[in-house]
């Protein structure tokens, strides 16, 4: 297949090459070749389109990854899986015209001070090459990538590069109308001129953030630009940089989106957001401002409303550990309190508790700051603190509701813990989080409050101690032995989605006897252990052992 000459993939010449490889059977060759309309596509496409089984590979079929990768090596060009998480997006936009890029088919993913990197589909088509590198006055080094992926890419980022030029032009533009509801896509059609552009990269920004599993949105003012930044499975990815006046704008109108204050800039501010992509589920997002000294800092944190209806054991909350959690959920009164850092998956866990709870025979309340998820099955208190309602206040107005169940978002001072403990010995089932690194610190962390310790023994009937993990991808975890193919679903970084490690401590008689003035953490956690508790730790090991986690993970949660 190597040639000196310039010229496109031919698809017999790859079909004589795969079975050349003993990567295709002679059958196959005959049915890709009856297929019609070969000229309007890559012939890579046609080939992949048939599912045609790998002769190398049993129980694998010869997708366009794979047939991208055997090209790669057949003609001694790197492999690319474009992932736009991993390009700068601002910088290369910049680089080769969409008419040039369009004709060529090609897409430029990395540039620096010697050299500009290309992904082509096409490994012989050579024409733009000296064009480009004069123009550029830079080398260029080639890779190759999946056709489909090119194109796809291509019209995002010119668009999404369109977008961003013409809103730093008009960066005085109006916000457009109020809404509650985005439907992404929608607005544009509707959007005056002067604001088209802000509304086309806000639907973007909201719409990759969902297509890339992101829990948070961070769009981050700097002095001389914005940054845009996605939380994905726990870490940070930096996805575009806007310039400065751009990411302003966009602040201002996810602000008036989320009905919130636009002209206020020198205080925090939350607001919600509800958004869908076209014919899918509703995702609900909550808005938070934060003044810096280059303007405002703006968060969007993703729910999906799918965790509510998630069953335990997607959580990761399984097995024994399960049954104990829901037969402490059939309790009639007492406290159950759910701990972790910030970021350990309590609110999920609580959530899906109380979804299964509010029955219509029950009065389930909540108060919260802010409320996390709108849920009709609930009836949900927001902390005000300028009118005076804390979440003692709010605690002492929801007992005057006839309430069944109680949900405390925070347990954060002494006068909550006093009346969420008053709460639970007066008859109601409470749920409520606070901030520890363990199951037993909880009861030393109520006692630091100021609480009784005959309330703590009188009312206290489970604690709950959780953190989040990143779990090991499924497609391509016990992929080893074969070829290195990018992986698509986690784009090969080994782990998709995350998961729970939980560790439960329902206080057994001897516990509750050692709670006093001199309670000593050591000797609750011995207790603990002689009751049954099984650590966070020894769950990470359990979650090793099923193939769902690595212990680099566990260990990076239990230290």
């Amino acid at each position: 297949m190597h040639t000196q000459d310039s010229h496109d993939l031919d698809l017999k010449r790859l079909l004589d090459a795969l079975l050349a490889d003993r990567r295709l059977q002679p059958g196959d060759v005959l049915r890709a070749l009856e297929q019609p309309n070969q000229c309007s596509s890559h012939p890579l496409e046609i080939i992949a389109s048939l599912n045609l089984s790998d002769q190398q590979r049993p129980g694998h079929v010869l997708d366009l990854d794979s047939l991208c990768q055997w090209l790669a090596d057949v003609v001694q060009q790197p492999f690319v899986r474009l992932d736009p998480l991993q390009i700068d997006l601002a910088q290369v936009g910049s680089l080769i015209s969409r008419a040039f890029a369009d004709r060529h088919g090609i897409l430029a993913l990395a540039v620096d001070v010697h050299s500009v990197t290309v992904a082509s589909a096409q490994p012989f088509q050579r024409e733009w090459e000296h064009d480009l590198a004069r123009s550029l006055g830079k080398r260029v080094q080639r890779v190759l990538a999946s056709p489909v992926h090119i194109r796809q890419l291509s019209q995002s980022l010119f668009r999404l590069a369109h977008s961003v030029q013409g809103a730093g032009l008009q960066q005085d533009a109006s916000l457009g109308e109020l809404e509650q509801l985005l439907e992404l896509g929608k607005r544009q059609g509707e959007a005056g001129a002067e604001d088209a552009h802000i509304v086309h990269i806000v639907d973007w920004l909201l719409q990759y953030a969902i297509e890339q599993r992101a829990s948070d949105i961070h769009l981050e003012p700097r002095r001389e630009q914005g940054q845009l930044r996605y939380r994905i499975d726990g870490l940070l990815h930096t996805v575009y940089a806007f310039p400065l006046a751009v990411t302003l704008a966009l602040v201002s109108r996810l602000k008036h989106l989320g009905r919130m204050d636009v002209a206020e800039k020198r205080r925090p501010q939350d607001g919600r957001l509800k958004t869908r992509l076209a014919g899918e589920m509703e995702v609900e997002l909550r808005l938070s401002t934060l003044p810096t000294p280059f303007g405002e800092k703006l968060v969007l944190r993703l729910f999906d409303p799918q965790q509510l209806h998630e069953d335990f054991d997607r959580l990761g909350l399984d097995g024994e550990l399960r049954h104990r959690w829901q037969a402490l959920l059939r309790q009639r009164q007492g406290i159950i309190l759910v701990t972790g850092p910030t970021g350990s998956g309590k609110t999920s866990t609580l959530y899906a508790s109380l979804k299964r709870l509010a029955t219509p025979k029950v009065n389930l309340c909540t108060i919260e700051d802010p409320i996390e998820r709108l849920e009709p099955a609930f009836n949900q208190l927001q902390v005000q603190p300028g009118l005076d309602l804390g979440f003692a206040n709010g605690v002492r107005a929801l007992l005057r509701q006839d309430p069944d169940i109680i949900m405390i978002g925070e347990i954060r001072d002494r006068e909550t813990a006093q009346v969420a403990m008053q709460a639970a010995l007066t008859g109601h089932l409470v749920l409520s989080t606070l901030h520890t690194n363990d199951a037993c610190a909880a009861i030393v962390r109520l006692q630091e409050l100021g609480v009784a310790d005959y309330l703590i023994k009188a009312t206290l009937i489970g604690v709950m101690a959780q953190r989040l993990v990143r779990t090991l991808c499924a497609t391509c975890k016990g992929q080893s032995e074969q070829p290195p193919i990018p992986c698509r679903a986690c784009r090969s970084t080994g782990y998709l989605g995350r998961i729970g490690l939980f560790e439960l401590l329902t206080p057994g008689a001897a516990l509750l006897g050692s709670i006093g003035p001199a309670t000593d953490l050591a000797e609750l956690r011995q207790h603990a252990l002689r009751d049954g508790l099984r650590d966070l730790r020894s769950d990470g090991e359990a979650k090793i052992a099923r193939g769902l986690t690595s212990l680099s993970e566990v260990l990076s949660v239990c230290s």
